[in-house]
Parts: C-alpha cells; sequence; structure tokens
C-alpha cells in the first residue's frame, strides 16, 4: 500500500466528485442517480492514479534517480525497491494490473456513455506510461499531467454520468464543464510541480528534463505562482459569469495556505527543508480547493 503512495490518491477522488457533482446537478438526475457509477467511477481513477505512481517508480528505480534522492514526505519515491522491500517484477506488474483496470472501466463507460470518454482514456493511458521516459525528458510532464490526470477526469467524470451514445460533443461536453476542469488541471500540474524542486538535480543526472530543470528553481518558483494565480483568478471568473454560483467563493478559502505555499517557494527554492512545509501546504491547497469546488457546485 505504501507504493501505491495512498496519501495522494484523495486527489483522484475528489476530482471525480467534482465531475459528478456537476453532473447531479442535471435536471432530472437526482431522480434515479446512478451510484453504480460514480463508484464505479471513482476506483478506474483511483486505479489510473496508482498505476502512473508505479511506473513513475518503476522508472527511476532503473534509472538509478531513486538511489540517489533526499526522500520528504512529498517526494523521491517509496524507496521500497531501494530497499529490497519489493522487486521491479512485482512493482511492474501491479503498474499493468492497475492501468488494465483503469482501462477496462473506461472502455466499458465509452460503450455506455459516449466515444469521448474511449478518447479521453487513450490519452490519459498513454500519458501514463509515457510519462517517465518521454514526457518528463521533454518538458511536458507537469503540462501533460495537469490534463489527463486533473482537467479530464473531471470532463470525463461528468460525460460518464450524464451522457448516451447519440450526442453531439458539443451536447457530451458543456463549456461549464470544461471551464469547472480548469483549476483542478492547472492544481494537478502544480502538485506535480513544485514536489520536482528538492530533486531537480538527481533527476537531471537520471536523464530528466522537466519543467524546473529546464526552467531553474528561480524561474520555476515564479512559474509556480503564477499558476497559483491562474487558479484562483480562473475560479473568480467563474463566479463573476455566474459559471459557478457565489458558493463558488468558497474555493477562494485556501488562498492563506496558497500564499504560504507561493511566498516560500520564491524565497526557498534552493533550500528544500524550508521548502519542505510549502510542500505540504501546496497538497492541502490542491485537495482544499478541488473539495470545495465540487461541495460549490452542489450548493449551486
Amino acid at each position: 500500500m505504501a507504493q501505491f503512495r495512498a496519501n495522494f490518491l484523495l486527489l483522484a477522488v475528489l476530482l471525480v466528485f467534482i465531475g459528478v457533482a456537476a453532473a447531479w446537478k442535471m435536471p432530472g438526475a437526482m431522480i434515479g442517480f446512478n451510484w453504480f457509477s460514480a463508484a464505479l467511477l471513482a476506483i478506474g481513477v483511483v486505479a489510473a492514479h496508482i498505476s502512473v505512481n508505479l511506473f513513475n517508480e518503476y522508472s527511476d528505480y532503473h534509472t538509478r534517480i531513486d538511489f540517489h534522492t533526499n526522500r520528504t514526505p512529498f517526494s523521491g519515491g517509496t524507496g521500497l525497491m531501494v530497499s529490497g522491500q519489493t522487486t521491479p517484477r512485482q512493482v511492474l506488474s501491479a503498474a499493468i494490473t492497475t492501468l488494465f483496470v483503469a482501462l477496462v472501466i473506461g472502455t466499458w463507460f465509452s460503450f455506455k456513455a459516449h466515444w469521448s470518454v474511449a478518447v479521453m482514456m487513450v490519452f490519459g493511458a498513454l500519458s501514463i506510461v509515457l510519462y517517465t521516459p518521454v514526457l518528463a525528458r521533454i518538458g511536458l510532464g507537469e503540462l501533460v499531467s495537469g490534463v489527463s490526470l486533473g482537467s479530464l477526469v473531471v470532463v470525463g467524470s461528468y460525460v460518464s454520468m450524464t451522457a448516451t451514445p447519440g450526442m453531439s460533443l458539443a451536447e457530451a461536453i458543456p463549456l461549464e464543464v470544461i471551464w469547472l476542469s480548469v483549476s483542478p488541471g492547472i492544481l494537478t500540474a502544480l502538485l506535480l510541480f513544485l514536489n520536482e524542486f528538492p530533486d531537480a538535480d538527481v533527476d537531471r543526472d537520471g536523464g530528466r528534463r522537466h519543467l524546473v530543470i529546464v526552467l531553474g528553481r528561480r524561474y520555476a518558483s515564479w512559474l509556480y505562482v503564477g499558476g497559483l494565480v491562474a487558479t484562483f483568478a480562473v475560479v473568480g471568473w467563474m463566479v463573476a459569469n455566474q459559471t459557478l454560483s457565489y458558493w463558488g467563493l468558497l474555493a477562494l478559502l485556501p488562498l492563506p495556505l496558497a500564499i504560504k505555499a507561493g511566498s516560500t517557494a520564491l524565497t526557498s527554492y534552493n533550500d528544500t527543508p524550508k521548502l519542505v512545509p510549502a510542500m505540504g501546504a501546496n497538497v492541502m491547497t490542491v485537495l482544499a480547493t478541488d473539495l470545495l469546488i465540487g461541495l460549490a457546485v452542489l450548493l449551486g
């Protein structure tokens, strides 16, 4: 279970919650709401999240990155293979199995709901398999993760709960749901992004070339703050144009945590011990904001 990184799996559940909450607010949705589908969605997304964690750990073991990282509660992997508690074969088998579970569930929703679910599923699967060997080596890991394990989870959950096979793409995916997915997508990318700061030097030696390496920690810290600003600006914009009701202002409550994370990142980007509290604040910002966006949708 430790190798699954269960403490980060709540993110997957909250992303599904946002999409399901939007589905719940559809006219007539509360009558005959399909709780089985909602639960199945959560299982599929959690399985996908476990899979990417395991593929990442498997790759970092073989590139020797895991042998040189200074682990924190939020970065550096679990170290279980390095210590001999699990084997690479076990980890790879678990990664493939959980990805298979996610694909089976996604395929079921592709036939039951809408073909667009299949497109999102394939994009997500490719991002899981290619994240470490390709995407993290060309500076696209954060962006693709934010889209596939952030925004598309919200959109895909909504489509899976509401769409029918005969719908047009515009009918299946309303513009409001796309906007609703933007801030969660940015937050998913930021969760990964800040956690890359402590390991940037070791990652570079292991062949990675993610954004922290490309930009350097100083400029990367400014990009991180820019992402936080964009996250809450989108929330405010959605309230202003009534995509979210005034309950959406609840999602601004984590701002103090975001300010703590951002200000610490700007001043301590090279100091891992001082950065660790910011990484914790970042995790809480992501989870709390996603939860409050979902609640705002329900209450609105």
